[in-house]
């Protein structure tokens, strides 16, 4: 059974890694949320948490003008109200608003409970995980969605407007994506063509971001 917040979560969102970011990360988030991008998960799990809890109000000064919303990665919302859980990690005391977690499978989606919503990965080969795998494709995301009970995002690879069409027709009610906006030499044009193909405004039929449907 799923939370109050289910439906909260969809459309693109923007994954974090600093490691990966083509410009300081606050830079290419402000990129990304200028492009439409309103919802962020925080990931940068390594960094120590004053660090984390500095970078997770900055990440939250960008989204608060556009009502925006923060997910942050692990078992501590870092002052926040959106949590996002591993596959096998126990829900802290103490629920936020918002939980999700992550699977890549039957069984761990058999293992849900509470949780408002789930990132099925990977979907695609991942050049942020090589080798991280085997990818579902979208046949095996529309099979695994369609047994989650709550809005699925897809994870793992969508870098291409094509890419986020296919999961949205597989099913998914939006795409995570890192690498995509992170190695942006232009974050907001990166956003603004995922988002386009996921709205159906283009089909995501050419690297220039598709035939304009709407």
């Amino acid at each position: 059974m799923t939370g109050p917040h289910s439906g909260a979560v969809r459309g693109v969102v923007v994954v974090t890694d600093r490691r990966q970011a083509a410009r300081p990360l606050v830079d290419v988030v402000a990129g990304a949320v200028s492009g439409g991008a309103r919802i962020v998960l925080l990931r940068e799990k390594d960094l120590p948490r004053t660090q984390r809890l500095r970078l997770a109000a900055a990440l939250r000064e960008l989204l608060r003008p556009v009502g925006g919303l923060l997910i942050v990665a692990g078992q501590d919302t870092l002052d926040g109200e959106a949590l996002h859980l591993r596959a096998g990690a126990v829900a802290p005391l103490g629920r936020p608003r918002l939980v999700g977690r992550s699977c890549h499978d039957e069984a761990e989606l058999g293992r849900l409970s509470t949780e408002d919503y789930v990132t099925l990965s990977p979907v695609f080969p991942s050049r942020s995980k090589p080798g991280y795998g085997p990818p579902l494709e979208p046949a095996g995301l529309r099979r695994l969605a369609a047994l989650a009970g709550r809005p699925v995002l897809a994870l793992g690879g969508v870098e291409t407007p094509e890419q986020a069409a296919a999961c949205r027709d597989a099913g998914a009610a939006g795409v995570a994506v890192m690498g995509a906006v992170m190695r942006a030499a232009d974050p907001a044009q990166a956003y603004t063509r995922l988002r386009a193909a996921w709205d159906g405004v283009c089909d995501g039929s050419s690297r220039d971001g598709g035939r304009v449907l709407a």
